[in-house]
This record gives structure tokens, C-alpha cells and sequence, in this order.
């Protein structure tokens, strides 16, 4: 079976399209940093020939915008960007169905169906129903932050050396859990709607980034403040936090920083 990988550039497709492999399937990867519509139709085409299975990692939500990446890096117009995602995936799932794909995998964000509709999650939640509601059969994986995420949340959220987050309660998940639960689902049987993943352990927002920049001896202070925005949104304290239902995966957080490289400290 051949399964492709539409990605952001990312390290995230490229760790899902290898678990794919360690299943024993065909992979292609197509990275698209710009999205879909830096693309041309031929050339989805000819990724999605011979496909059974796509996997959708393009556009992601930013943490280094608070809203949604851009060519020179800065926040740009919310409106746009989310029409620039709805093209996007209107035209891989129009590609999808026209070359016969089986099953179409998306990646998304917990606390999706919970937040208010702005910011980021004003397009994850966009995008889902796109998906519901394009006849194909499709499974929906919707992930806790990534640990990998701590430091570009703390940088966006850094005024005058401070980081400011708000009070949330997270339940962070390392990237290689994800990709390979991604990878589990792209391989099995379509789930025709959502399912959740998590880490083991629960943070609140501000201990998560302290734990990752002491790690890195990096001495900004953390501070909570009520009126911060996360991901261009304002959500409730539990918004982010798994439901009961969730996969909860293995890793810790303490044994995932310890996998990490020692950081350079300058004398």
C-alpha cells in the first residue's frame, strides 16, 4: 500500500513517513512549507498516483506567530491566512478523490472543539469540517503540545525578557509518539471521525516552559498573566487538556529532556 506525506517542512513528516515504512508500506513525502498552492495540480497528481493513504501535516499552527507562519516569519491577516488553509486542503481533498485515495489523515490540535473560534484554532476547526464534510473516508488525530514546542512558546511569548503565558493546564506529548500513532492510524482502518493523544503527565503552561528552558540554562523568568493569547486564541484553563477517551502515550517528560543533547553554555 502506498501512503503519502503532505508536510510543512517539518520534522513531523518526516518521522511519520518513516514509522509508515516500519509498518512495510510504500511512503512518499511531498513537503510544501507555503502549502498546497505552491504547488501545481500536476505536481499533487503525480505525488497521489498509485495512493491509498494521505497523511495531511501541511500548515500547522506556529508558535513562533501566535497565529499562523508567513513567508518573512511575522503574523500576517488572519482572514487570508485561513482562506490560504481552507485552499489548501479543499484542493488536496478534491486531488485525493479524483486519484481514488482511500483515506484521507489529518493532523489537528486537542482542545479544538473547545476553544472559541480565533487564532489558530479558528482554522483547525475550519479545516476539520472541510474534511467531515468531503465524503471521503478520513481519520482525524488531534494531539496535545509537543514538548518539542516549549521554546518557540516561550519566544513568542517573551516581552522585555519575560515570558508571559497564560493559566492553562497542558498535557504535552513528545513528536515521535505522535508520528508514530499517525502512523498506526494511516495503516489501520479509517476511523470516519476524531481520536485524541497525550503525554502522561500533566503541567500547567508556565512550569512546562520553565522545565524546558532550565533544561537549556536559559534564566528568563516565567510568569502567568490572565490576558496572554495562545496560539492567537484565549482559551479556558482546561480547553487544552485531553478528554477521557484520549491515547495516552508513554513518554515522559523528564525521560524525553534527557534524551536531548547537554546545551552549550558560554563561558
Amino acid at each position: 500500500m502506498k501512503v503519502v506525506v503532505f508536510d510543512d517542512g517539518g520534522l513531523m513528516g518526516v518521522e511519520t513517513a518513516l514509522w509508515v515504512r516500519d509498518h512495510g508500506h510504500e511512503v512518499g513525502m511531498v513537503s510544501a512549507p507555503m502549502g498546497l498552492d505552491s504547488l501545481t495540480p500536476e505536481e499533487v497528481a503525480d505525488a497521489l498516483h498509485d495512493c491509498a493513504v494521505v497523511i495531511d501535516l501541511a500548515h500547522q499552527p506556529s508558535p513562533a506567530t501566535g497565529t499562523f507562519p508567513t513567508r518573512n516569519g511575522q503574523a500576517g491577516d488572519e482572514a487570508a491566512h485561513l482562506g490560504s488553509w481552507l485552499s489548501s486542503t479543499g484542493r488536496l481533498l478534491r486531488a485525493a478523490i479524483a486519484g481514488g485515495v482511500r483515506h484521507h489523515v489529518c493532523l489537528s490540535a486537542v482542545g479544538v472543539d473547545r476553544v472559541q473560534g480565533e487564532g489558530a484554532f479558528r482554522a483547525l476547526q475550519a479545516r476539520e469540517a472541510m474534511i467531515e464534510c468531503s465524503g471521503t473516508s478520513y481519520s482525524i488525530l488531534r494531539s496535545t503540545q509537543l514538548f518539542e514546542s516549549a521554546e518557540g512558546i516561550a519566544d513568542t511569548a517573551t516581552e522585555d525578557g519575560v515570558v508571559q503565558v497564560p493559566a492553562l493546564r497542558v498535557q504535552p506529548v513528545s513528536l515521535t509518539d505522535v508520528a508514530m500513532y499517525l502512523a498506526h492510524i494511516a495503516v489501520s482502518r479509517p476511523l470516519g471521525g476524531v481520536r485524541e493523544i497525550a503525554g502522561p503527565e500533566q503541567f500547567g503552561l508556565d512550569r512546562f516552559i520553565r522545565i524546558a528552558l532550565a533544561t537549556d540554562a536559559d534564566c528568563r523568568p516565567v510568569r502567568t498573566h490572565a490576558r496572554s493569547p495562545f496560539f492567537g486564541a484565549r482559551p479556558r484553563p482546561v480547553d487544552l487538556l485531553p478528554g477521557a477517551d484520549a491515547f495516552v502515550a508513554q513518554t515522559s517528560y523528564r525521560e524525553w529532556l534527557a534524551g536531548r543533547p547537554a546545551p552549550e553554555v558560554s563561558s
